[in-house]
């Protein structure tokens, strides 16, 4: 009989006789079990030692340790550099699967059942080239919606509520992508000047949801039922069709650098759990004081059992790893494509058809890696963010005071048709994640209407936050009365959204760009927790449009194949669920070399026609125009091709009634920076 994996002990196990607790310490020299009293967490009711066994795992037992009971751990050890051993220090279990507060600096783990029905819901496994993400934040996506309960606002229970699932489904998104649910917590320095960590990448514990979002009666109910409300929301969204896709935050942990708060890793085993010079100092590619050793199989072992257990037993369908580049870390500190830790996660038949979406950065050397991750993740793609806003916005501001824009149109072609020159074919198009915006930056009201940042409330003098933004606020800083500078910003929103969804790739919108929410130019609000962040529900005719705009291009390109390919195509070949490409110039003629990069060519009609495995044979034709004067363009006269007809055009404030029909050869006329998209048809 095979014996053991000793780490298949850590954590807490329910048995017959109690529970059983395993905590890893290759350093410690002592550990005990602190259990607390049901009524009163902070009367001591039994010391329980653990006793050090095979592979550094350290166990106890107790009739005492079941669901529902609140315990600690502390630890003793040697002292140096490496080491912070403080025997008196109660410490965080690290696979706690609930956390409750006790006091304002400490935290007590609870035993959790688990138990949990699931009515027979299951995951939808949306394909990835269906996929349409949205980022949303759980507090701030409801709070103000005055459609549901007050006691449901800004909630897990809120998130999952008819009223919110109506909104993603009128909208048409298949994946709804949550900013932290980890329990984390507010750094000082934030409490100190009267703010919060509102985004919540300061995570206190890999295993516990984040009991504030929670609703007020299951917070007083217990760690159990913050647990059942979050099973509840992934319960209601999967039987709606909907994905959950969890922002992870791995990287690094809530203890911040040396001198920061101890209350879990680093006082059970410092040495190795966090990335450190051979003075003790952290070693930081974070930016946030400390980074987990990602070169040691210890913390690789944790990060596995924590996404085990939510895709698991909590059924998330996917995650999105914050500074993921840190993940592929060595033990000498280089980025490895192999790493063991990102090759475990993409074969852990735990994690099969489990979405992998990584930042594919981090804040070390050589830490930008877009493009450099293993086949089975897909990847933010900043380099079709930073494209896509140049070209609509920097683009046609530098050409208002120079006379010509910087660029052609070449570059953007390259990010419109998946970003070939950064995914390998193996991987394709669907290894990139598109986005214009995210949580952190400008949202996409504010691209459009502000030039520089406005972040003087976060308390940091206006040096927090990118400057490198490629935003264009269309001749006036901020808010106008200005009617002619209004109706260029939403054409400009409407060019951005468009070429998001119309793109291929997996598309992310970030939650209230949908109507134009905006954040006054505040492009790092990371410490808000107001309305200044918070998704407005009181839209005016404006944003009522806009939102129909977005939901009607996500219906597009959920019917259009050809506007998602799963794999690049080859020139010449026919590749199974590819499109085959023709890029044609205004005159309606195949694009010369000369044309790309010419800043005076920013017209190009794109035609896809699908190579179908799975769905019907769809041929689309995208105009996109790029300079702000009118021209026409002659539609392309291609082999099977026997009419256009026309389904969206950009220059249209509203969703348009009807169809127009064109055929190959007739003259359209294309207003200044716009763009057309067309159905072939033969």
């Amino acid at each position: 009989m095979p014996s053991q994996d000793p780490l298949s002990l850590l954590g807490v196990h329910a048995g017959p006789d109690g529970g059983t607790i395993g905590v890893y310490s290759k350093n410690a020299t002592a550990i005990e079990l602190l259990l607390f009293d049901d009524a009163d967490q902070h009367w001591l009711t039994e010391r329980v030692p653990l006793t050090h066994g095979v592979g550094d795992v350290w166990t106890a037992q107790s009739p005492h340790l079941k669901p529902g009971t609140r315990y600690n751990v502390q630890c003793s050890g040697p002292r140096g550099p490496e080491h912070h051993f403080n025997e008196r220090k109660l410490l965080i279990e690290p696979y706690s699967r609930g956390l409750v507060r006790s006091g304002t600096k400490e935290w007590r783990s609870v035993a959790i059942d688990g138990s949990f029905d699931w009515a027979g819901a299951s995951k939808p496994r949306v394909p990835r080239d269906h996929t349409v993400i949205y980022e949303a934040h759980v507090k701030g996506l409801t709070t103000l919606n005055t459609d549901l309960p007050a006691d449901l606002r800004g909630t897990y229970a809120g998130m999952a509520h008819p009223s919110t699932i109506e909104h993603f489904h009128r909208l048409g998104v298949t994946s709804i992508e949550l900013l932290p649910v980890h329990a984390f917590v507010s750094e000082d320095r934030l409490t100190r000047l009267g703010l919060s960590n509102y985004w919540g990448y300061n995570t206190l514990n890999f295993f516990t949801p984040h009991s504030p979002y929670a609703t007020k009666q299951a917070q007083a109910s217990g760690a159990e039922a913050v647990l059942r409300e979050f099973k509840g929301m992934v319960r209601l969204l999967h039987e709606a069709g909907l994905e959950v896709i969890l922002d992870v935050v791995y990287n690094h942990t809530a203890e911040g650098g040396l001198g920061g708060p101890t209350t879990s890793l680093r006082g059970i085993d410092n040495a190795t759990y966090y990335r450190q010079n051979p003075d003790g100092s952290y070693v930081d590619t974070t930016g946030v004081g400390n980074t987990v050793d990602f070169g040691n199989p210890i913390a690789e072992r944790l990060v596995l059992d924590s996404l085990r257990y939510w895709a698991d037993d909590v059924q998330i369908d996917g995650f999105r790893f914050d500074l993921a580049a840190t993940l592929g870390r060595d033990e000498t500190g280089a980025f490895e494509n192999d790493h063991s830790l990102l090759a475990a996660i993409t074969d852990d038949p735990y994690l099969e058809g489990v979405k992998l979406i990584a930042e594919p950065w981090d804040v070390g050397p050589g830490g930008w890696q877009t493009g450099g991750f293993p086949d089975g993740w897909s990847e933010w793609n900043d380099r079709y963010r930073n494209r896509v806003r140049s070209f609509w916005l920097r683009d046609i501001a530098d050409a208002r005071t120079s006379g010509a824009a910087p660029t052609g149109i070449g570059s953007f072609a390259t990010r419109l048709a998946g970003s070939s020159n950064l995914f390998t074919p193996q991987r394709g198009p669907l290894a990139s994640v598109n986005f214009v915006t995210a949580h952190d930056g400008f949202t996409l009201h504010d691209l459009v209407s502000y030039d520089q940042k406005h972040n003087l409330g976060n308390g940091e003098d206006n040096r927090d936050g990118t400057d490198d933004n490629r935003s264009f606020n269309h001749g006036v800083e901020g808010n106008t009365d200005d009617q002619v500078i209004r109706a260029a910003r939403r054409k400009a929103a409407r060019n951005l959204m468009g070429t998001l969804l119309l793109s291929a790739g997996i598309p992310m919108i970030t939650a209230g760009d949908e109507y134009g929410r905006t954040q006054s130019g505040n492009n790092n609000a990371y410490c808000h927790d107001d309305d200044l962040t918070w998704n407005r529900w009181d839209w005016d005719e404006r944003q009522r449009d806009f939102a129909a705009i977005t939901a009607e291009l996500i219906r597009l390109r959920r019917e259009n194949p050809a506007l998602r390919p799963v794999r690049f195509g080859k020139f010449g070949e026919t590749v199974p669920s590819a499109s085959q490409l023709d890029w044609y110039d205004a005159g309606g003629e195949t694009m010369e070399a000369d044309d790309w990069d010419s800043p005076q060519n920013r017209t190009l009609q794109y035609l896809a026609a699908s190579t179908p495995e799975f769905e019907a044979f769809n041929r689309i034709l995208l105009v996109v125009h790029g300079l702000e004067t009118e021209t026409v363009v002659a539609l392309p006269a291609h082999d099977g091709v026997v009419g256009y007809t026309l389904l969206w055009d950009s220059a249209d404030e509203t969703v348009a009634e009807g169809t127009a029909e064109f055929g190959p050869g007739n003259t359209v006329p294309m207003g200044p920076t716009s763009m057309k998209l067309f159905r072939a048809h033969g």
